[in-house]
């Protein structure tokens, strides 16, 4: 007599999940590109022009700060397009020249 209780079933699963594996393995650069560096750098010091325009009272300053912002990302998704940002032509022949980090 086979044994049906929960803790049988639970214990001896009689299916098998089929694995869902990415076709390749993940960038080893853990998101150090030349694209991530400039973006973070450009961001963070285009906020602190806009956000001394804020402490200053200065409108222009916080309107250039802004526009600065769109700028950085707009060349951000540039660089990505030339081939510096994750997976990249030039991030993975980058990588190929230091070992693969």
């Amino acid at each position: 007599m086979a044994d049906r209780t929960l803790a049988h079933r639970a214990q001896n699963p009689t299916t098998t999940e089929k694995l869902n594996l990415p076709p390749s393995a993940a960038p080893t650069n853990h998101g150090k590109t030349v694209a991530a560096w400039f973006t973070t750098y450009a961001v963070v010091i285009a906020f602190t022009i806009a956000g001394l325009g804020v402490a200053f009272a200065f409108e222009w300053m916080f309107w250039v700060g802004l526009g600065l912002v769109a700028l950085s990302l707009i060349v951000a998704r540039v660089l990505v397009s030339a081939g510096y940002g994750q997976g990249g032509a030039k991030t993975r022949a980058n990588a190929s020249k230091h070992g693969g980090h």
